[in-house]
């Protein structure tokens, strides 16, 4: 479930002996994609004026992502709205896919959950660069600063700016890393008492159950981190 592997490769000497390779993080990625335009396709429900319930869920969730938009970048910034919009269905599909038994965890991988975290600060602060010119590195120094602390506090704000494009990717790894290594461990624990004995198999219908509960909330968390991840993006 965490281990990336080749599925396919070759090299290519075009590119000065390159090698490239299809992984299986690749393969879910392409997988998530099929999954997220499949739904559209369904919640597009043949441009009918009366929504199906796809449609009803996918508006809610759109209107959710809107107000997100919002609230932490501005009213008039709604063409933020697609992209944050893409971002949390892949996230969360992502999640929810890997609590299928035997799947690839695409965001328990931390150069997936890395990737995504500094691709979005680069592309954060060239935007910012660009709207904002040379005003822009002015955020980094407090009003009211005194003249000899301010190469203090540019260097602390600057730390602090450049640690988010981190702490954004290593918060989604390490929380659905952690869930899917605790029913990793849990499942493996409870077939070998299952298939021990009838007695042990009985007794051990109570940790089940607990089980299922920590399903539940693996599932809840992958909601909530997809909410938390596109939250701190907008922010």
């Amino acid at each position: 479930q965490f281990e990336t592997f080749s599925l396919i490769g070759f090299t290519a000497p075009i590119v000065g002996d390159f090698y490239i390779s299809f992984t299986n993080i690749g393969l879910y990625s392409f997988i998530v994609l099929t999954i997220i335009l499949g739904l559209h396709t369904l919640g597009n429900n043949n441009f009918a004026l009366v929504p199906n319930s796809y449609s009803i869920a996918l508006e809610t969730l759109f209107a959710t992502i809107s107000t997100i938009v919002r609230n932490q970048i501005g009213e008039t910034k709604e063409v933020y709205i697609p992209f944050i919009y893409s971002l949390f269905l892949f996230i969360l599909i992502s999640n929810l896919t890997s609590n299928v038994p035997y799947n690839f965890a695409i965001t328990s991988s931390i150069i997936v959950c890395l990737g995504l975290s500094v691709t979005i600060f680069i592309g954060v602060t060239l935007l910012a660069i660009v709207k904002h010119k040379i005003t822009y590195f002015s955020f980094f120094l407090p009003m009211g600063t005194p003249g000899p602390l301010v190469p203090l506090l540019v260097l602390i704000e600057l730390v602090s700016n450049l640690a988010r494009s981190v702490s954004l990717g290593l918060r989604l790894f390490a929380n659905l890393c952690a869930g899917h290594s605790l029913m990793a461990i849990l499942s493996s624990f409870l077939f070998k008492m299952f298939s021990s004995s009838l007695l042990m198999s009985i007794v051990t219908l109570l940790p089940f159950t607990v089980f299922i509960g920590i399903i539940g909330l693996e599932i809840a968390v992958s909601f909530i981190q997809a909410y938390v991840f596109v939250l701190l993006t907008a922010s």
